[in-house]
């Protein structure tokens, strides 16, 4: 009998290993894909792609903070390097449009986190990182977009990336704007907790991002002191 199972054991176990190997190489060429992703968007704006992979890391960050398990990070460090791919599909007269958009160009530079939703949600295994996207410009209050969720009805990925996201493009240096300071983005983080921000996620990031004040400055090629 115990012979028996054994020589079972050795039939399966090429099919086993080959199994294996497939899934290895299925995970393999998924990150593989999601990073020639975040090259393009290098290549469509430059901020863009730079900006979304501090993001990652700092998604990362928060979520262990706030007792995500281990096994689930993956889908939020995703979600925030690609959060903004759907960028893709707006027009670069719109994307670095020096002055005011108007409601026209709005509208289209609004629907980009559907756009985002409708790429990664093609990825196997990717579902939950696809929402995280739609829905990181709901406001906390309700007043975001795509779908008006409020409070604890966005996902929780979505209320981290809305509150990094922020935080990093107001201290990025942009065509139409300089960056501002430490202090003045971290009192604008806490003026809209509550309202835009959920209140959880702006603390833990608050306590994060004060510690590493110099090094983030310096990716952004701005200053930590100097207020506009």
């Amino acid at each position: 009998m115990i012979s028996d199972c054994a020589n079972q054991f050795h039939q399966f176990t090429p099919v086993l290993l080959r199994v294996k190997e497939l899934e290895e190489r299925n995970i393999a060429l998924r990150n593989s894909v999601i990073c020639a992703f975040n090259q393009l968007l290098d290549l469509k704006d430059l901020n863009t792609g730079v900006h979304s992979t501090r993001l990652a890391e700092w998604a990362v960050r928060v979520a262990r903070e706030l007792n995500i398990p281990e096994k689930d990070l993956y889908q939020f460090e995703v979600a925030a390097l690609l959060h903004d791919v759907g960028k893709i599909g707006v027009p670069d007269a719109i994307l670095k449009k020096p002055g005011r958009l108007t409601p026209e160009e709005k509208a289209l530079m609004d629907k980009h986190p559907e756009y985002s939703w409708s790429i990664l949600r093609m990825f196997p295994d990717l579902e939950e990182a696809s929402l995280f996207a739609l829905h990181h410009h709901e406001n906390y209050d309700g007043s975001g977009y795509p779908g008006g969720l409020k409070g604890e009805e966005i996902p929780i990925g979505s209320r981290i990336v809305s509150v990094i996201d922020a935080f990093d493009a107001m201290i990025s240096n942009r065509c139409y704007r300089k960056g501002l300071g430490h202090e003045e983005a971290m009192r604008r983080l806490d003026c809209d907790s509550g309202t835009q921000f959920d209140p959880v996620v702006v603390k833990c990031f608050i306590s994060i991002a004060s510690l590493e004040v110099a090094n983030v400055f310096a990716a952004t090629g701005t200053s930590a002191t100097v207020v506009f």
